[in-house]
């Protein structure tokens, strides 16, 4: 068994911080973004997704972000506080900066896409000194994800948040979330992922993302030897996932624990990493053994993947409990 020691006796379980976005999620399933006519609008951003995530499982939770001074930025505010997620942290852009969205896509089950508009968003304008030593104080484990570093000031924001989680033992939790289209070049993204991660107690991505964190390295790197690499700074478990192939989780203490998937209908592709981290955090945080946590990260990943939304689709505990117990039954 491997637990992180969390500090108890804090008033936040998990606080997040970085994009706060809209998902703009096409009506018409199978069909070529040309030709779609409607969307549903949501609240999106993976940091965002994965704390309403957690909040919908039951943990106390907040946010530190920008949103735009506008009904965009009302709208996300508002579903934060419906879903019992603490906005204290989140600022409110005055320089005329704007909601980021995201258009999916949804072709078929297996040809998904998102067309993001990134230009001039609030939530890259987050500045350091709208980050509260505080806020991070006061919570057991902070989130970050990788869009927040791709920009000034919000990398300097990202930086001192660090700061203060380690200098105040709050757990950092590192969902690398790579979006390519936000940065100006790989190495770029290499670099401060890299400064970012020396930082972090638990590090969450794809085999694809952590080759993208290693393409300076001259050794080829195996799943073994990326996290060991991260266990030589502060990392305690690093996972790395493999798709439908599932995930393994590595701990600093040498054990390795595989994860598989549920099968289930898949309507869209998106959202189902924010649902595996959001659900694998609530399980740490409840000191579950790590191949439990990695099960219920791999069923909300399922029941969200089944669904429109991602946000509005994050499951409660009740209905992960459920899924699990039913695939079981069917197995």
């Amino acid at each position: 068994m491997y637990n992180l020691n969390f500090v108890q006796d804090r008033l936040y379980d998990l606080v997040g911080l970085g994009r706060l976005c809209l998902d703009l999620n096409t009506d018409q399933i199978n069909c070529p973004m040309e030709e779609t006519e409607s969307f549903t609008k949501y609240v999106g951003g993976s940091p965002a997704n994965i704390t309403i995530g957690a909040s919908r499982l039951g943990l106390q939770t907040g946010f530190i972000g920008k949103i735009s001074d506008d009904q965009h930025g009302r709208f996300i505010t508002r579903y934060l506080k419906k879903n019992e997620i603490s906005t204290e942290g989140v600022s409110v852009d005055k320089t005329g900066a704007v909601t980021g969205l995201a258009f999916t896509e949804i072709k078929s089950p297996e040809d998904c896409s998102i067309l993001m508009y990134r230009d001039n968003v609030a939530d890259l304008l987050l500045k350091p000194e709208e980050v509260s030593e505080d806020y991070i104080k006061r919570a057991k484990a902070l989130l970050i994800s990788g869009t927040a570093l791709s920009a000034n000031p919000s990398r300097e924001a990202v930086f001192l948040a660090l700061d203060y989680a380690n200098k105040h033992d709050t757990k950092v939790i590192l969902d690398i979330d790579y979006r390519p289209y936000t940065w100006a070049s790989e190495g770029e993204t290499a670099v401060y992922f890299n400064l970012a991660s020396e930082k972090c107690d638990v590090i969450i991505g794809t085999r694809e993302e952590f080759d993208m964190m290693e393409q300076f390295e001259s050794e080829e790197n195996d799943d073994y030897k990326t996290a060991n690499k991260w266990f030589n700074h502060k990392a305690e478990i690093v996972v790395i996932k493999h798709g439908v192939k599932g995930s393994i989780a590595y701990t600093k203490a040498g054990q390795a624990f595989t994860g598989g998937t549920f099968e289930t209908k898949v309507l869209k592709t998106f959202g189902a990493g924010d649902a595996y981290a959001s659900a694998f955090i609530y399980g740490l945080l409840n000191q579950w053994e790590l191949p439990k946590a990695m099960e219920y990260g791999s069923a909300s990943a399922a029941i969200v993947i089944s669904k429109h939304s991602c946000s509005d689709a994050m499951p409660t505990t009740s209905e992960v409990n459920s899924f699990i117990e039913k695939a079981k039954q069917r197995s």
